[in-house]
């Protein structure tokens, strides 16, 4: 039974919890951190498909953001590197049923936080309208 899209971004949530290695958000924090992982809206965010001609149910599209800091070495490349395999790696094992359709190249971002390396994730995941 698909998850219904109110609860949707939560369970995605808790199945990329790490604790002690980042820190996971639901929904985009006022200020982006480092060792973060944060679930947003992807764009399109919801694609109405339709489900064996019979119900019309909604494909729902994230976007991973992992964000890590940006030191000047090669080591971070790296750790970033690990972070996706690792977030990768969870997503395998989680009790929904995803497609992960790309994985950005990580790219240095100004945030309130100091400069942050961030890569995206983009998944999708056919959900219900209720």
């Amino acid at each position: 039974m698909p998850a219904a899209i109110t609860t949707l971004r939560s369970t995605l949530a808790t199945d990329l919890t790490n604790a002690g290695v980042w820190s996971t958000f639901a929904f985009p924090p006022a200020t982006l951190i480092p060792n973060s992982v944060v679930i947003t809206p992807g764009d399109p965010y919801l694609t109405p498909t339709n489900n064996d001609n019979i119900t019309i149910a909604p494909l729902a599209s994230f976007n991973i953001l992992i964000a890590k800091p940006a030191l000047d070495n090669q080591g971070n490349l790296a750790g970033m590197e690990d972070y996706i395999l690792a977030v990768v790696t969870k997503l395998a094992a989680s009790t929904l049923t995803l497609n992960i359709s790309s994985v950005s190249s990580p790219k240095i971002v100004a945030a309130q936080s100091g400069d942050l390396l961030v890569s995206e994730i983009t998944v999708s995941i056919l959900t219900s309208w209720s």
